[in-house]
Parts: structure tokens; sequence; C-alpha cells
């Protein structure tokens, strides 16, 4: 018979541990490494948090175009907020302003039993 080699002899001693601390360390990474599945699942995440921030952004444009848009056309929407916002009146009105203390409390609406 042949005699083994040293390597032979070391593989035949310790192949199959080093072997399986290789495949540890590979699914060890695979799953924590910069890249890995847990890497990937945050990413996902970050990318659904955007899309929906930007949904929520472009229907908010949406809304404030239809605003300008009335802003420039129609005349009630200015004066409604010349009046409201700006406390402006017409030639010959009043303005009469309660203080938020004195202002009637609406009655609580009670629900049918």
């Amino acid at each position: 018979m042949r005699e083994q080699t040293t390597f032979q002899r070391l593989w035949q001693s310790y192949g199959r541990i080093v072997l399986g601390l290789c495949i540890a360390a590979l699914v060890v990474h695979d799953v924590f490494g910069t890249h890995g599945y847990l890497a990937l699942r945050r990413t996902k995440e970050e990318i659904a948090k955007v899309k929906k921030d930007l949904s929520r952004l472009n229907k908010e444009n949406a809304e404030l175009q239809e605003e300008v848009i009335d802003l420039r056309t129609n005349p009630d929407k200015i004066e409604a907020l010349a009046r409201n916002g700006l406390g402006l009146a017409r030639p010959g009105e009043t303005i009469i302003k309660i203080p938020q203390g004195q202002q009637a409390e609406k009655p609580a609406q009670q629900k049918p039993e």
C-alpha cells in the first residue's frame, strides 16, 4: 500500500470540520453581511416608506395646485381668503370680533341609545 501524504491525513482528520466552518461563515455572511438578507429587508422597508411619502407629497402637491388655480380664477375664493384670513371688509361693512373666551360653545350632540 501507498503511504498517505501529510495533506491527505490532515484532510481526513479535519476536512469535514474545515468545510463545515466555511459553509457556516458563508451562511452568516449571507444573512448578516452588508448585502445580506437583513440589509435587503431593511432596504425594502425604506423603499416602501419613501414610496408612501412620495404618494402623500404628490397628493398634497395636487391639492395645492388646485388651490393656486382657484386663487387665480375664482373671485369668491379670493374674497373668502381676504375676509377670513386677513380680516378685510367691503366699504361700509363693520367687523365685530368676539374674544375666544366669550364665544358660545356648541352643545355636544348626544348619541341616541
